[in-house]
C-alpha cells in the first residue's frame, strides 16, 4: 500500500524568465492522501498541470509506476491513471449525469457512433464504485455542488484512476457534504488509489491527510507526515513567517450602541422572522450551511433583495434599504462571496477597482474623474493592506486570491463605511492572507466600525465573533454569545 505510484524529480518551469517551479521533487504513494499546500502563486497549480500533461517542464522528470518521462501529454497522463478534478469540476452542465460519466470513455474508443446502452453501463459502473445515488437522466446544471463533486470523482474512476488530484475540493461544500466526500476518499484509499489533496483549510488537511508537501516561491520547502507537525508549523512552512494562531477573545463591541437592528425581517423563499442586533465596534457572525439563508440575509442588508415583511433600524431610526445605492448612502459596505464575478473588474487595473465605489469623491465639481488622486489613494491602500505585487496599474486578474480579496476590501474601506458586511470573507484565501484579513477586521472594529461576517467556516466564526446568529432553514436557530460560541455549539445549531 505504500509503494510509490507517482513521483516528480527535479522539475523546473519558468514563464518569461520567472521561475514558477525550481528543482521540485515529490513522491506520491498508493493508498495515501498527500496534501499539497502552499500560498497562492507558490507553484501548486503549475506542478499539477505538468503532471496532467498541460505544461511541459523545462527540466526534470515524471515517474509513473517506475517508468520515467521528460514530459507527458494529457492523454498519456490519463492513460497512466492520473486524473485531475479542478475546482470547477470540468463537467458539461448541459449534459446528463450519464453522459458526463461516460463521455470520456466513448471518446477514447475512437468510434464514429455512440451507444447509449454502453454509456448507461459505463455510467452505472462508475456510480457503483462510490455508491453515487443520483438520477442518471438529470442535467448536471440542476444538481448541487456536492453531487457535481461526486460525479467528477466517479468519472475519474471510469479510467481506473491510480492517482486523483483534487484541487480545492471542499471550497463550496457544507460540513455534511465534506464528511461524505471524506468517506469516499477513505474508500478510495482502501482500494489503493492515491489522492493528492489541495486545500487551504487547516482542519480538513489534518483530518484527511497522511502526508504533506509544502511549496513556497516555486520550491519544495518540506515533505513530511501530517502527524509530525502542528498548526503553527503548518503556517510557518506555508508562509515563511510565524503566524499567531492562538485564540484571542473576540471584540464585544459597545452593547449600549445598537447601530443596526432587524425586527421580523422576512424575504420570501429565503428567510423569515429574523431578529438581530449589531453593536458598534463588534464583529457579529451569521453562521449556517449553504441554503440556510445566511447569504440572502447579508445581501438583504445591502439592499439586494425585496423585503416582504419586517423592519430595519439604524441607530434606532427605521430605514428603507431598498437598493445598493441606498445602502451606500447609509454607509454600508458589502464584500461578496464570489470576488471573481461579483467583486472585481478582473481586466481592469487596481486603481479602477478601488475607485469604483466612490467616483464622485474622486471627481471635480464638473464631473471629471481625477485619476491622479485615485492612483495616490490606491497606493495608500496597497501599503495599508500589504497588497502584492504593490503596483496600482496591475490588473486584478494577475493577483493571487488573497490579494484580490484585499482589493475588494480596499474599495469598500475607501468609502469609510460605518457597517461592513462580508459574505465568506476568506473563501479560497491562503492562510497568510487569511490572517492578514482577520487582523485588519479586528483593527477596524476596535476603531468603531461594526462588521457582519456571514460564513459557514466554523473556525473563522469562532475566532472573530463574540456573538453569532446561527441560521438553519431560513430561520435563526440559535443566538450564541461569549463562551457559548464553541465549535460544537455552532455545528449542532447549524445542522
Amino acid at each position: 500500500m505504500n509503494a510509490g505510484v507517482l513521483s516528480v524529480e527535479h522539475i523546473s518551469k519558468s514563464f518569461g524568465g520567472v521561475h514558477a517551479l525550481k528543482d521540485v521533487s515529490m513522491q506520491i504513494r498508493a493508498g495515501e492522501v498527500h496534501c499539497l499546500s502552499g500560498e497562492n502563486g507558490s507553484g501548486k497549480s503549475t506542478l499539477i498541470k505538468i503532471i496532467s500533461g498541460y505544461y511541459k517542464p523545462d527540466s526534470g522528470k515524471i515517474c509513473v509506476d517506475g517508468n520515467e518521462y521528460s514530459e507527458m501529454t494529457p492523454s498519456e497522463s490519463i492513460n497512466h491513471g492520473i486524473q485531475v478534478i479542478y475546482q470547477d469540476f470540468s463537467l458539461f452542465p448541459n449534459l446528463s449525469v450519464m453522459e458526463n460519466l461516460s463521455i470520456n470513455a466513448e471518446v477514447a474508443r475512437g468510434g464514429k457512433m455512440v451507444s447509449y446502452k454502453r454509456m448507461r453501463e459505463t455510467a452505472q459502473r462508475a456510480a457503483e464504485k462510490i455508491n453515487l445515488k443520483v438520477d442518471m437522466k438529470a442535467k448536471v446544471a440542476d444538481l448541487s455542488v456536492a453531487d457535481k463533486q461526486m460525479i467528477a470523482i466517479a468519472r475519474a474512476l471510469v479510467h481506473e484512476a491510480k492517482v486523483i488530484i483534487m484541487d480545492e475540493a471542499t471550497a463550496s461544500l457544507t460540513r455534511n457534504e465534506v464528511n461524505c466526500l471524506f468517506e469516499v476518499i477513505h474508500q478510495l484509499k482502501e482500494e489503493g488509489v492515491a489522492i493528492v489533496f489541495v486545500s487551504h483549510k487547516l482542519d480538513e488537511v489534518f483530518e484527511i491527510s497522511d502526508s504533506i508537501t509544502f511549496f513556497r516561491n516555486g520550491m519544495n520547502v518540506i515533505s513530511c507526515k501530517a502527524s509530525e507537525i502542528n498548526e503553527e508549523r503548518f503556517s510557518y512552512y506555508m508562509t515563511g513567517r510565524e503566524i499567531q494562531l492562538s485564540q484571542t477573545k473576540p471584540l464585544k463591541g459597545d452593547s449600549t450602541r445598537i447601530v443596526l437592528e432587524t425586527k421580523n425581517l422576512t424575504v420570501e423563499g429565503a428567510f423569515e422572522d429574523v431578529n438581530i442586533q449589531l453593536y458598534k465596534g463588534e464583529i457579529f457572525g451569521i453562521a449556517g450551511q449553504l441554503g440556510s439563508g445566511r447569504t440572502e440575509l447579508a445581501m438583504t442588508l445591502f439592499g439586494m433583495a425585496d423585503i416582504k415583511k419586517g423592519e430595519i433600524f439604524m441607530e434606532g431610526e427605521p430605514v428603507n434599504i431598498s437598493s445598493v445605492t441606498k445602502a451606500k448612502e447609509l454607509k454600508i459596505g458589502y464584500v461578496p462571496e464570489d470576488r471573481l464575478t461579483e467583486g472585481l473588474f478582473l481586466g481592469q487595473e487596481l486603481v479602477e477597482n478601488v475607485a469604483i465605489t466612490h467616483l464622485p469623491q474622486l471627481s471635480s465639481r464638473a464631473g471629471f474623474y481625477n485619476k491622479k488622486a485615485a492612483g495616490e489613494e490606491t497606493t495608500q491602500w496597497i501599503e495599508t493592506l500589504s497588497i502584492a505585487p504593490g503596483k496600482r496599474d496591475n490588473l486584478a486578474q494577475k493577483l493571487s486570491g488573497g490579494n484580490q480579496q484585499k482589493v475588494v476590501l480596499a474599495k469598500w474601506l475607501a468609502c469609510n463605511p460605518s457597517i461592513l458586511i462580508l459574505n465568506g470573507p476568506t473563501v479560497g484565501v491562503d492562510i497568510g492572507a487569511k490572517q492578514d484579513i482577520y487582523d485588519l477586521l479586528n483593527r477596524y472594529a476596535s476603531q468603531g466600525m461594526s462588521i457582519i461576517i456571514a460564513s459557514d467556516d466554523i473556525l473563522e466564526i469562532k475566532k472573530l465573533c463574540n456573538r453569532v446568529a446561527v441560521m438553519k432553514g431560513g430561520r435563526i436557530n440559535a443566538l450564541l454569545c461569549g463562551d457559548e460560541v464553541t465549535e460544537q455549539a455552532l455545528v449542532e445549531a447549524s445542522i
